[in-house]
This record gives C-alpha cells, sequence and structure tokens, in this order.
C-alpha cells in the first residue's frame, strides 16, 4: 500500500488545490485526525484557504467551483456508494476533467482511504495541536514542514 500511495501522490494533472478538498473530504470521512490536521503546500500556494475547506462538508451547496464540486461528488461516491456514480456526474467530471485526471482522483480517494484501520484504533495522531503543512518528496513520502498559516503560505517556507 505504501508504493501505491507514493505512486499515486506524484501524480499531478489535477488541480493542487482541488485534489486537497478531495484529501480533506476523505478525511472527513474516515474522522482522520491526522488527515484534518494537514494542508498541502502545492495547495496553499495555489490560493487554498480556509474559507474553502470550510465549504467542503457541503460542497453540493457551495460556491466552490465546477470542478471542485465534481471532484468532491466523486469523492462522496466512492466511499459512500460506487453505484451511485450516475450519468449526470460522469457527465460534470468529464465537462471539468480528462480521463487522466478523473482516474488520478478515484485513485487520491483510494490513497488517502488507506489509512482507515489506524483511524479505526485511534493511532493516526496529528503532528502538532494545530494545522501543520504537508508536502511529498520526489518518492512521494510525505513531509510534515511546519504550522500551516498566512506565514507559510506567503513565504512559501514553513
Amino acid at each position: 500500500m505504501s508504493s501505491f500511495a507514493a505512486a499515486a501522490v506524484r501524480q499531478s494533472r489535477v488541480d493542487p488545490v482541488v485534489t486537497e478538498l478531495v484529501r480533506l473530504r476523505c478525511a472527513q470521512y474516515h474522522d482522520c485526525r491526522l488527515c484534518a490536521s494537514l494542508r498541502s503546500r502545492d495547495a496553499l500556494d495555489r490560493g487554498l484557504d480556509e474559507a474553502a475547506v470550510a465549504k467542503v462538508a457541503q460542497h453540493a451547496t457551495s460556491d466552490l467551483d465546477r470542478a471542485a464540486r465534481a471532484a468532491l461528488r466523486l469523492a462522496d461516491a466512492i466511499i459512500i456508494d460506487p453505484g451511485g456514480i450516475d450519468d449526470e456526474l460522469a457527465v460534470e467530471l468529464r465537462a471539468c476533467f480528462s480521463d487522466e485526471q478523473i482516474a488520478e482522483l478515484c485513485l487520491d480517494v483510494v490513497k488517502w482511504s488507506k489509512q482507515k484501520f489506524l483511524v479505526a484504533l485511534r493511532l493516526e495522531t496529528p503532528p502538532s495541536s494545530g494545522l501543520t503543512v504537508l508536502s511529498f518528496d520526489e518518492q512521494g513520502e510525505p513531509r510534515f514542514d511546519g504550522p500551516a498559516g498566512p506565514r507559510s503560505r506567503a513565504s512559501g517556507r514553513s
């Protein structure tokens, strides 16, 4: 699973903000304290803010952009009811993403769901009490880069 996760995280066809919103949606469903405490450096560098993060839970009625809402609907369907991926969602996804990007989003949901056993045992401890910046090295291994906040976004450093 670790090799799969590292390979999946190295994919970069999808906007990093959309990828991060999908990751956070998975964290909400799985009640993962670790994932909920992290923010992707790439997404922060591209403008992700906590106002957008707050919209993830109610994405269907939010003002998130069309692509983000479609990706979050896909995440919901994969986690809750894969048979619920209907023609309407397929059309919406294809209007926003290429086939390769849709495949990447599907792999993202699987990747961010692999830690469910840690959550069930409450072993998914956050690295700090606040939000932490998440990035990945060239091999796809996670790095916890320090506190997330305006200073780390503005400078690109933590």
